[in-house]
């Protein structure tokens, strides 16, 4: 069968599948299929709740369909699986969807077929675990019967610069052959050109350490900011100074979230440690954003102790919750550690996120955001994402919704230096 001809079917459609199914779904034939059916009937009306591709450039996708029953998806022979890989409250990576997709292919593989993965693994995660359930649930055999590829996710939430025809693709396949055909395949939906890795393990190892190292190197400016805050030194004015250098990366620090950079380094510490090594770096840059909000939440309370503000029964208000500014996604958000520690203090908080879902904030973490905040009421009042509206609102806006005296927490150097209260 020629490439031009195969119909594609992509696993899960989220952040990363929905943009990917769609943009294959200009060209050929593509069916898009999530397990939840309520996603499935948004979808087939035209809705994303992502909010990563609006009507219109859904519309241009005429050939794609949707579906949540594996019966429809049997006529493709070429599978891209692009389904969640979080880690559980013990941070080891969770392969249930994972494994779970893989089943529902391996129930429709046909000889020739090809199977994709773009979800973010560990090494050797592809071969070693879901293609052995491809085999079992299908009765056919690796590189003789089906194949397989990776090619790593570079989907970034929420930005409508960089979308996935601008972003350079890794791309692997199970024999030299295959890797060709992978190739071949995403160049014609991403225009900033692909990379053939030499291998699918080696496609999987550069995705996993894309975000352990920025994970790394926000964990140090995070811990830049904890010393400079006791020397009374404005983080964000050293970093200026600093990035004055042309090889100083710029970062900055924050609360360390999301589907990426707050789980990937949990994927290559787990077989590592199969392997018998102990990561050093990886963990401790972990254990460092993860105290993030906690550390957050301490300074709030020994703030409004120096101030003579009450702490238990005071009631702060907290301004966003998803991950990360003008987006909707609160997967793995680290503001509700900011949330939780402020509460084991005994201060009342209230949770204002214009983005978020006030369904799924109640579904994942058991919040109830607050509609509209109320003017005068807090004792203060922290910027935990920086959204847009919030950037528009001002300093004056932002502080007529404390009361007097009320302290302004600025993590995201959404305001000045000395419209703030303090800052990260």
């Amino acid at each position: 069968m020629s490439g031009a001809q195969e119909k594609i079917c992509v696993i899960g459609l989220g952040y990363v599948g929905l943009p990917l199914a769609a943009a294959f779904g200009q060209h050929r034939q593509v069916v898009g299929f999530d397990i939840d059916p309520g996603r499935i009937d948004e979808l087939r009306r035209g809705e994303d709740r992502t909010r990563e591709l609006e009507p219109a450039e859904l519309a241009l996708a005429e050939h794609l369909s949707f579906t949540s029953d594996p019966a429809e998806i049997a006529e493709c022979s070429i599978y891209i699986v692009t389904v969640p890989t979080p880690v559980d409250a013990n941070h080891t990576p969770d392969l249930t969807p994972l494994l779970s997709a893989s089943a529902i292919v391996g129930g429709v593989l046909k000889p020739g077929d090809l199977v994709i993965y773009e979800s973010t693994v560990y090494p050797g995660a592809t071969e070693e675990d879901c293609v052995p359930v491809l085999e079992a649930r299908s009765g056919l055999k690796y590189n003789t019967d089906f194949f397989a590829g990776y090619s790593p996710e570079r989907i970034n939430p929420g930005d409508k610069q960089r979308r996935l025809a601008d972003i350079v693709k890794v791309t692997s396949g199970s024999t030299p052959e295959v890797a060709e055909r992978v190739d071949a395949l995403y160049c014609e939906v991403v225009t900033a050109g692909t990379h053939k890795a030499e291998s699918i393990r080696v496609a999987e190892a550069a995705k996993v350490i894309e975000n352990s190292q920025r994970d790394i190197n926000i964990a140090l400016v995070n811990e830049l900011a904890k010393i400079f805050n006791r020397m009374g030194i404005d983080t964000e004015a050293v970093l200026k100074a600093a990035g004055t250098k042309w090889n100083f990366l710029p970062f900055r620090p924050g609360l360390v979230g999301g589907h990426c950079i707050g789980v990937d380094p949990y994927y290559l510490t787990h077989k590592a440690e199969q392997l018998g090594y102990h990561p050093e770096i990886l963990l401790a840059g972990r254990r460092l954003n993860d105290g993030m909000g906690a550390y957050v939440a301490g300074e709030m309370v020994k703030a409004m102790l120096k101030r003579g503000l009450p702490v238990a029964g005071a009631r702060v208000l907290v301004m966003g919750l998803t991950f990360k500014e003008n987006c909707p996604d609160l997967r793995n958000t680290r503001v509700i550690d900011v949330v939780r520690s402020l509460e084991e203090y005994g201060v009342a908080v209230d949770v204002y996120d214009p983005h978020a879902d006030p369904q799924e904030a109640e579904a994942e973490y058991g919040l109830s955001l607050v509609p509209e905040p109320g003017q005068g009421a807090y004792a203060g009042v922290v910027l935990a994402v920086a959204h847009s509206e919030f950037r528009a609102m001002g300093s004056r806006a932002i502080r007529a919704l404390g009361a007097e005296g009320a302290l302004v927490y600025d993590l995201k150097y959404v305001l000045a230096p000395e419209e703030a209260d303090f800052r990260l």
